[in-house]
């Protein structure tokens, strides 16, 4: 008796970006909160002693932390010529970042860190190759 096949969807390009930036963004928030349970984060947080130590440098974290999140949305409602255009950016953008930080975290307590790095990598990577390789009419 053969089993009846289930039916795949073609996925709209935009629905896909939509879904891997909110993956990467997902895994930024888990970094940074698995980040506290480093020995001596939390003493210097509370002292000011760390990156983010200035209104400034905030201001740019809440920057580079909110595009990712809003590309969730713009890659939804954008027109495909803007939306690959930014895709493609930010893609290129947060992987050479990432890839940074997974090189520069190469310690014991960061190896958390390295991986989700990777994986944000891998996801940013994705996206690139979505936007680059959007359908034509």
């Amino acid at each position: 008796m053969n089993k009846p096949v289930l039916k795949d969807f073609e996925i709209n390009p935009k629905i896909k970006l939509s879904a891997l930036w909110a993956a990467v963004t997902l895994c930024y928030l888990y970094g940074d909160y698995f980040e506290l349970y480093v020995p001596h984060k939390v003493r210097g947080l509370i002292s000011g002693n760390n990156l983010l130590n200035s209104p400034s440098k905030l201001l740019a974290a809440a920057v580079l932390l909110a595009i990712p999140a809003l590309m969730v949305f713009i890659s939804i409602v954008l027109k495909p010529r803007l939306n690959r255009i930014l895709n493609i950016f930010f893609g290129l953008m947060y992987s050479a970042i990432m890839i940074l930080i997974a090189c520069t975290s190469l310690t014991e307590w960061r190896a958390f860190y390295v991986f989700l790095a990777i994986v944000e990598s891998i996801i940013t990577i994705l996206i690139v190759r979505y936007a680059f390789t959007w359908p034509r009419e």
